[in-house]
């Protein structure tokens, strides 16, 4: 038995495009712009993810002593949108911050030393007591 050619309308054109929906039903069109379309929302979204996370990684890479103002600074910028508190995020974490006090307690421990008293490490509180610990206001006797 031979197989019989489909009777094509007069009408039709000679070429269907892939966009076109079969008799089935299925739009591929659809379903693959469907898929692109939350790939491309989830590769976005990743992307800027990463790229806010950018100040965090450098300050944590390098071991910041300001990591948490970084942290903040980054945070604040991806929930506000604003761009200033990110470059402000980037400039904390690229750079380190001099160290002023070291300077200052060497040379104060070679004036100690040259004017011959003792070296002390720490500033004594006075009574040997934490001042956080006292009541910033005392009262007097006999008052409540």
């Amino acid at each position: 038995m031979a197989v019989e050619a489909i009777a094509v309308h007069p009408l039709a054109p000679d070429h269907i495009p892939g966009y076109v929906v079969g008799a089935d039903g299925t739009d591929t069109l659809f379903t693959v712009m469907t898929v692109f379309g939350i790939a491309l929302v989830i590769g976005l979204g990743v992307i800027y993810l990463t790229l806010h996370a950018i100040p965090e990684r450098m300050a944590h890479k390098s071991s910041h002593p300001q990591l948490q103002i970084v942290g903040i600074l980054a945070l604040l910028a991806l929930f506000t949108h604003n761009n200033l508190f990110w470059v402000a995020a980037v400039l904390v974490a690229g750079f380190q911050f001099p160290d002023m006090l070291s300077p200052l307690q060497s040379i104060a421990r070679s004036l100690a030393r040259l004017a011959g008293r003792p070296v002390e490490e720490d500033i004594p509180q006075p009574d040997g007591s934490d001042p956080a610990a006292e009541p910033a206001f005392r009262h007097r006797d006999g008052e409540a």
